[in-house]
């Protein structure tokens, strides 16, 4: 009967794909017209609660599907849908219009949206804006080609994703629950398993002594990786030959430093990455802080000792080091350090197991940094409990099915340390986005091939209409 019923929809999608392929300089333009804005979150400012980028981006997707007719809603600048059909059935598509920081090294402008080589150059080609564009089209053809839907399919913009999801908490408030929910903002064919993900900050007096750390300062995002960190530390007068040794044998070329009267400054260079994925870039923190432990003499080390255990990419140094057989290995990534009132601040961002709660991660680390000698303490603890759905789920099974017709066999469904829409909405999954070549999400010069969007869009269109039919 599945496969019946995936035949009957054959006439329908191979009259949306026939739109889209007439389309994709359309959806192309669109692409590169919200890439140009740059919707990273700034200070709120009336009906923008994350910034007038992030509000032009959101006028500018509702604008496109009241255009195509689509009705409408703004949820004061959190977030809006646009939605076309009828029905008691809901399928809905969240994606979000903010984007991370930008940071330096780019090769190309990072707002430019840029064609090089057949790729799309900006910051959000792939996280988000390129899957939430492709999307929008898979709507749109379904709209111009299926006027007698059996259901309702709606465009969620959120424009807080990247930092608290408020965006769709708002949305949670007072719209509807989506029968099916997909996210774009994955891997293929979708992710059945989300982490649990815990934002941890920490607090620990600046110490005293002969080899005194007076400030540290790194970090944009808890979600990115730290790729520049400087430390200032008072060298006392006893202590300054021996530390003069020791910088005689540095060895870490990504780790400068220089004198500035009696404190010694260190800066240091990493590579950013998503922070759900810490061993794919290279903290600066880490550097520094391996840095400082090198350099302190013995009766000082302590400090800097357990101040860099507690960086370690794996959570040990926090206590939480802990695995499951769906979601294997915590990640920890120490995403902002800062010296706040005479003492360092960390902010850590941790994605944990899907058989682990919040509360067993809080507890436990709450007990190592009791034990530690420098007085390492939590001042606070955030939690998003993690998503899972079981792989025989309707909603999993038809993603599955749909992906094996478009990309082949063997599509199976994975487990992810990042933090889609799907956490945050019921009866929602996050599906795949970009291929090889596309990406990486929060770093340098990201991109997305041109086919890539176009191809993407046939087959949300293709997930989207088995979803509102079946």
């Amino acid at each position: 009967m599945g496969n019946l019923r995936f035949a009957m929809s054959h006439p329908d999608l191979d009259r949306v794909v026939a739109w889209l392929r007439e389309h994709e300089q359309d959806l192309l333009d669109d692409y590169r017209a919200m890439l140009r804005i740059p919707s990273i979150e700034a200070p709120a400012e009336p009906n923008a609660p994350f910034g007038s980028d992030n509000r032009r981006a959101l006028d500018q997707a509702l604008a496109l599907c009241a255009g195509w007719g689509m009705r409408t809603k703004d949820l004061e600048g959190y977030a809006g849908w646009a939605e076309f059909g009828e029905g008691e059935r809901l399928v809905v598509s969240l994606g979000h219009l903010d984007v991370v920081p930008i940071g330096p090294g780019w090769k190309h402008e990072p707002f430019g949206a840029e064609i090089d080589g057949g790729y799309v150059y900006a910051r959000g080609a792939v996280d988000d804006k390129g899957p939430t564009m492709a999307a929008t089209y898979a709507a749109r053809a379904i709209q111009a080609c299926c006027p007698d839907l059996p259901a309702r399919v709606r465009l969620v913009f959120g424009c807080n994703e990247e930092s608290g999801f408020k965006c769709v908490e708002r949305y949670m408030q007072t719209e509807e629950a989506p029968t099916y929910g997909v996210a774009p903002d994955s891997g293929w064919p979708l992710y059945h398993a989300e982490k649990g993900i815990a934002n941890i900050t920490v607090r620990v007096p600046l110490p005293r002594g002969a080899f005194a750390l007076t400030h540290v300062e790194g970090g944009q995002r808890p979600n990115i990786v730290i790729d520049r960190c400087q430390a200032r530390v008072r060298v006392d007068p006893s202590v300054r030959a021996e530390v003069d040794g020791r910088l005689a044998d540095a060895w870490d070329r990504n780790a400068a430093f220089a004198w500035d009267g009696d404190e010694l400054v260190i800066d240091a260079i990493g590579k950013a990455a998503h922070g759900a994925f810490p061993f794919g870039g290279d903290s600066a923190a880490i550097r520094a802080f391996r840095f400082l432990v090198a350099l302190a003499p013995l009766d000082d080390q302590k400090f800097y000792e357990e101040l860099f255990a507690q960086a370690q990419i794996g959570g040990a140094g926090l206590g939480i080091s802990v695995s499951d057989s769906v979601s294997k290995d915590l990640t920890c990534n120490l995403g902002i350090v800062s010296t706040i009132d005479e003492e360092v601040e960390l902010l850590y961002n941790i994605r944990y197991p899907v058989k682990f709660s919040g509360e067993q991660i809080r507890e436990m680390c709450e007990g190592a940094l009791a034990e530690t000698k420098s007085g390492f303490r939590m001042v606070k603890f955030t939690d998003s409990p993690p998503l899972y759905f079981p792989l025989d789920h309707p909603l999993v099974r038809t993603i599955v099915e749909v992906c094996e017709e478009e990309l082949g066999e063997g599509q199976k469904p994975g487990v992810m340390g990042g933090g889609t829409y799907a956490r945050a909405v019921p009866n929602t999954v996050s599906i795949g986005t970009g291929w090889e070549g596309d990406g990486p999400a929060h770093e340098n010069d990201e991109r997305l091939k041109i086919d890539h969007l176009h191809k993407m869009s046939r087959i949300y269109a293709h997930i989207l209409l088995r979803l509102a039919t079946e």
